[in-house]
């Protein structure tokens, strides 16, 4: 009786997670579907199938200005967070004083806990105070490396957390020098939070909103701005198209760091 229950309760739980995985991947799923719509609109069922909208949208030199501006402002966000970020967990996790620990590493992740609207009217009243405000290029970048900070010190800090110290001590037996154990023991074994980091904060840094639209420079849009723009007087396909190409870069990026490092490997 009691294997019969087990067996009818992992019926249950294999269902409950088959349908979870079905919630949050059929709206991804839908709107590449709807990408390669022969209609004019965002509308189901679809009207034919059709490559215009990619067309239209590689024909339009607003979403490549924009695209290139996300990307590099997410570029240096991963780039400069992998840095400050690896450097700040091995603060925390290695020299900070014990009672100081977990204060630190609430403050550090407080970005995740502040509504990103908050973050974001917070940093527009400090910058003009501080004298940035009419530099926005840089006001921008410093208000994605800073939303996006807490993923590369939770990652790294985390792994630095289940390191195994012992091989440090060996290297340093062994005549190593501080630098030379961090760079041959230390950071190959950190090495994969710190690429799961920098890729979470590329990925976040690419389609955050709030802050793009409170900090951004006049007429330079990041991509989900030009694309909210874009919807707010057009409903076609072309969105869609946009969502496509993002979903399949960030999947091409998952697949390169699977090759580099192993998905096995990232600690999340």
């Amino acid at each position: 009786m009691t294997g019969a229950r087990k067996t009818l309760w992992d019926h249950v739980f294999t269902l409950l997670v088959t349908l979870i995985y079905i919630f949050l991947i059929a709206p991804i799923l839908l709107v590449v579907l709807l990408s390669f719509s022969g209609g004019e609109f965002l509308a189901l069922p679809m009207e034919g199938v059709s490559l215009r909208w990619f067309e239209a949208l590689f024909n339009n030199s607003r979403f490549y200005e924009a695209a290139a501006h996300s990307f590099s402002l997410a570029l240096v966000s991963a780039l400069v967070n992998g840095v400050i970020g690896t450097l700040a967990a091995i603060y925390v996790i290695r020299f900070a004083p014990a009672q100081m620990t977990n204060p630190l590493r609430v403050l550090m992740s407080a970005p995740l806990m502040v509504p990103e609207i908050l973050t974001a009217i917070a940093l527009l009243f400090f910058f003009f105070e501080v004298g940035v405000g009419n530099r926005w290029s840089v006001a921008i970048q410093i208000g994605h490396i800073l939303v996006t900070f807490p993923y590369v010190f939770l990652n790294v800090a985390s792994a630095l957390f289940n390191f195994d110290r012992s091989q440090e001590e060996a290297a340093r037996s062994l005549g190593a020098n501080g630098w030379l154990t961090f760079r041959r023991v230390t950071l190959p074994a950190i090495k994969p939070g710190v690429i799961t980091g920098c890729l979470f904060a590329f990925v976040i840094s690419f389609d955050i909103f709030n802050i793009s639209l409170l900090l951004k420079s006049v007429g330079k849009n990041t991509l989900p701005l030009e694309l909210f723009d874009y919807l707010r007087y057009n409903f076609d396909p072309t969105a869609a198209a946009v969502a496509t190409v993002s979903i399949g870069l960030t999947f091409v990026a998952v697949l390169i760091v699977d090759a580099t490092v192993g998905l096995r490997s990232l600690r999340f």
